[in-house]
């Protein structure tokens, strides 16, 4: 195909693609999320300018340059009527880098910005930045924390997977342009998933952390935990408390995360998690809610049990199959858009509002962690359901249409 004409249908298809309308999957319903059938970004969202050099005498075939093999882990915040994502954007060389989307809906036309970030580096370099959390502080600024990944100089040369993961931390103003901060500090010997809460807490700052032994394995870390720092340049905390323990046998038996900054509400921060266990298949990440004090961060005061999203149909499907992650909620007065990664391939949304999830929080059970009790929480659901069903005369026999 002639050069032009090639240029052409990359550029239709890009913008055929952009702009198309997102609609509701009427085939999920859990009474607290919309899910929708596209996703809001994918690899094939990513501007044609930024994989292909463009210029037929320097790339007179029109060869894919700086390909792109995924996007997913996005920032979210609503700003000036506007809803901004920062997604993980990673290059088929398996380097990740971040980008400015922006749309009006919130669900769907995402554009991004001309050019990816540039997050400024330290004196001692990354190998590989991703997942940054956007958190609006009182302090006026938006800081960003995302994952900073090294190979530690110590680490033997015939393992080329021994790595580190520390947390980075920058800051802004527009989304645009980033000022660098010095690394996260804490005891743990290695930081995956840390949140900056949108608040001081006793006129310091306050960190969601996941204290881990290896870059995988978290080893003795016991879950979400939580910490202060008397500034953030530099943030270097001390004891991290514990506040949502690893459980055996649950959703969160093998690891749990902090996912985006929590929402405040009337009832207490909403956080949505996710977490993690085994199976056949590998490990299976799926998403889940608490609630903690308005005053205590701390202390959770709701806890539903079981997982609040998870992976469906296709879904399931990518570079690391079963895993539903997210890392951005974008608010609106009281709507909620939650941006979340299915199998670490592709970003979708959901949407809910927030007297939905006070709902779920605090009149969904908590897991009863014995099947004998579980079977108990069930069967008074069920005869409660039976009861309600006779006084009203209604048949809940399994009826098709």
């Amino acid at each position: 195909m002639e050069f032009t004409d090639a240029l052409n249908r990359l550029l239709k298809q890009h913008g055929n693609l952009v702009n198309t309308p997102n609609t509701v999957d009427d085939t999920f319903y859990n009474g607290v999320f919309t899910r929708y059938n596209d996703c809001v970004l994918t690899d094939a969202h990513i501007p044609v300018y930024w994989k292909y050099d463009i210029n037929p005498e320097t790339n007179p075939f029109l060869i894919e340059r700086l390909g792109v093999n995924a996007v997913l882990n996005s920032g979210a915040i609503y700003l000036n009527d506007t809803f901004y994502l920062v997604p993980r954007i990673e290059g088929m060389d398996r380097k990740s880098f971040f980008g400015l989307a922006e749309s009006k809906t919130g669900i769907d036309q995402f554009k991004f910005r001309d050019l990816p970030l540039l997050i400024p580096e330290l004196d001692e370099p990354g190998t590989n930045f991703y997942d940054m959390r956007l958190t609006r502080h009182e302090d006026g600024y938006i800081y960003g924390v995302f994952c900073v990944e090294r190979r530690p100089a110590e680490a033997p040369a015939n393992d080329l997977s021994v790595a580190e993961a520390q947390c980075g931390i920058a800051r802004t103003k527009d989304l645009v342009n980033w000022d660098r901060l010095p690394d996260f500090k804490s005891p743990s010997p290695q930081q995956r998933n840390v949140v900056l809460h949108p608040e001081f807490v006793d006129g310091k700052y306050a960190w969601y952390t996941r204290p881990q032994d290896g870059f995988i394995s978290t080893g003795s870390g016991g879950g979400i935990g939580f910490a202060l720092s008397d500034s953030v340049n530099p943030a270097n905390v001390g004891l991290e408390t514990i506040i949502d323990e690893r459980v055996y046998h649950t959703i969160k038996e093998v690891k749990n995360g902090a996912g985006a900054p929590p929402i405040k509400t009337e009832k207490g921060w909403v956080h949505v998690a996710h977490g993690v266990r085994n199976c056949a298949a590998g490990l299976r990440y799926v998403l889940y809610l608490i609630v903690t004090d308005l005053a205590d961060p701390t202390k959770v005061v709701a806890e539903p049990g079981g997982y609040l999203l998870a992976p469906v149909g296709e879904e399931r499907i990518g570079d690391v199959s079963n895993v539903l992650f997210s890392n951005g909620v974008a608010v609106r007065d009281e709507d909620v858009f939650l941006y979340y990664a299915s199998s670490d391939t592709r970003l979708h949304v959901a949407t809910t509002t927030i007297p939905q999830l006070l709902d779920y929080a605090f009149n969904n059970p908590p897991d009863a962690l014995r099947t004998y009790d579980c079977t108990v929480q069930r069967r008074e659901l069920v005869s409660k359901n039976l009861e309600y069903a006779k006084a009203q005369g209604l048949d809940m026999g399994q009826q098709g249409s």
